[in-house]
């Protein structure tokens, strides 16, 4: 009876772990779910309570066998390897859009979560809530209002320039004009005749993303526009 006391509270013990890391997981998710990124709460407390359960059963697994003679275990072998497969997930939710990469915050976060999972798996729960709290701090004063420099808004446009009659430079002094900032210009001819104007761009730091789109809805020299976040 003893025996079986004892290790319902081992067990219990190891299902705190994981509600305290998907608890942890669920509040870094909620950042970027709020923010819609790919990869919102759902994924996060998936990833961290995934890692914390591999990392128990790293830890604590194997106790039924290494009572015999010629056994021996790593007990981090699966923590590394729950670290590097992350980067398949994190690689999945990374888009490369002309020169800019997309995703790049999310994939570090989902990366970071692992982490805390692990340590929270481990037995260290005040330095996986600290890690925790601290990446949502991050997150949230890289994102406020005197930080707005962090985040880039960039995007890529194209230009019909035969079609409405434009030279090269007068389009880029009119986009310059609507606060754009061309990054990479490049020119393709069209089997029709007609140069077509592509450019990467990005937004100068004293603009916002609804005046961008109000902006690009008044220049009528703009056949195709395509706005995005990086951070």
């Amino acid at each position: 009876m003893d025996a079986f006391l004892s290790n319902l509270l081992i067990e219990a013990e190891y299902i705190i772990r994981l509600l305290v890391a998907a608890i942890c997981g669920g509040i870094v998710g909620f950042e970027r779910e709020k923010r819609q990124k790919s990869a919102g709460i759902r994924t996060h407390i998936i990833v961290a309570m995934a890692s914390a359960l591999m990392m128990i059963v790293s830890k604590y697994g194997f106790f039924d066998v290494i009572v015999y003679d010629g056994i021996s275990l790593d007990a981090s072998r699966i923590a590394a390897g729950v670290v590097t497969a992350i980067g398949f997930i994190g690689a999945g939710v990374i888009f490369i859009r002309k020169d800019n990469a997309v995703g790049l915050t999310t994939a570090a976060g989902l990366w970071a979560t692992v982490g805390i999972g692990i340590t929270i798996g481990a037995g260290m729960y005040i330095l996986g809530l600290l890690a925790t709290l601290l990446m949502l701090i991050a997150q949230l004063v890289m994102h406020s209002k005197r930080l707005k420099v962090l985040t880039v808004l960039a995007g890529t446009i194209s230009i019909n320039l035969t079609k409405h009659n434009l030279k090269a430079a007068e389009a880029r002094r009119r986009l310059e004009k609507e606060g754009l900032i061309l990054k990479n210009l490049s020119f393709k001819r069209e089997e029709s005749g007609d140069l077509i104007l592509t450019a990467s761009v990005i937004l100068s730091k004293d603009n916002s993303l609804s005046r961008l789109i109000s902006e690009l809805e008044e220049a009528s020299f703009l056949d195709s526009a395509e706005v995005y976040i990086v951070n």
